[in-house]
């Protein structure tokens, strides 16, 4: 197939791929289609079937490219590959790197089925959105994310932390989204095919590695509060 006949199969479930991303992907050792003898890409069912397992591991589980092509190289051993286990980054030494499942859980969930599901009443619900903590999507709908964020905050509440005392939270992990924007801008608008893309990819890996250090500060902090 021809790199147009590939982006053709693949825009009805990924309507957001463009040939770049397809090139990007190649770039990077994904995938190797052959090439005709005017050098032209020429792609086998094997490379498509390659993409759609790359862009639905980036679409629904917000994996680096380093984990999905280990995941990749793990299928062309014959391994079996367990979507739900964690894996971590080989960017960094295995002590230290995170296990990076990013997982963006869609859904359409409307405030009385989230209120149902959570046990958490609607002055509970309300004070969350009013402290920036809980956003609703198009339509004032959520997703499964906002089920497990009202869990936990509900959880906290019983320990006698307000909605109010975790605005902190939210300062804090807004804080380290800006410092990876500040990395990531400059190459996303940068010149050359795939800029952005290689932005994208350099959020997931730094995202991943910031919540590694976020969560050892937290363990070394509430250690040193035991003590």
């Amino acid at each position: 197939m021809s790199i147009g006949s590939v982006l053709d199969q693949l825009r009805g479930d990924f309507p957001d791929v463009t040939i770049s991303k397809i090139r990007f992907l190649e770039s990077e050792g994904l995938i190797t289609p052959q090439r005709s003898p005017s050098g032209y890409r020429r792609f086998s069912t094997g490379d498509c079937e390659r993409l759609r397992f790359v862009l639905t591991a980036q679409r629904d589980r917000y994996l680096p490219l380093k984990v999905i092509k280990e995941q990749l190289e793990a299928i062309d051993r014959g391994e079996r590959i367990d979507p739900g286990t964690p894996r971590l980054l080989s960017s960094a030494r295995s002590w230290v790197a995170p296990a990076v499942d990013f997982e963006r859980s869609g859904g359409r969930i409307s405030r009385e089925t989230l209120l149902e599901r959570t046990g958490a009443d609607t002055a509970f619900v309300a004070e969350l959105q009013r402290s920036g903590l809980l956003t609703p999507g198009a339509g004032g709908f959520f997703d499964e994310d906002a089920v497990r964020l009202v869990e936990a905050a509900s959880a906290l509440a019983d320990y006698g932390l307000e909605a109010r005392h975790l605005r902190a939270f939210k300062v804090s992990a807004d804080r380290e989204a800006g410092l990876v924007a500040q990395i990531a801008n400059p190459i996303a608008k940068g010149k050359g095919a795939g800029a952005r893309d290689r932005a994208e990819e350099l959020i997931r890996e730094v995202a991943a590695l910031s919540v590694t250090l976020h969560t050892q500060l937290v363990k070394a902090a509430v250690r040193d509060a035991l003590d």
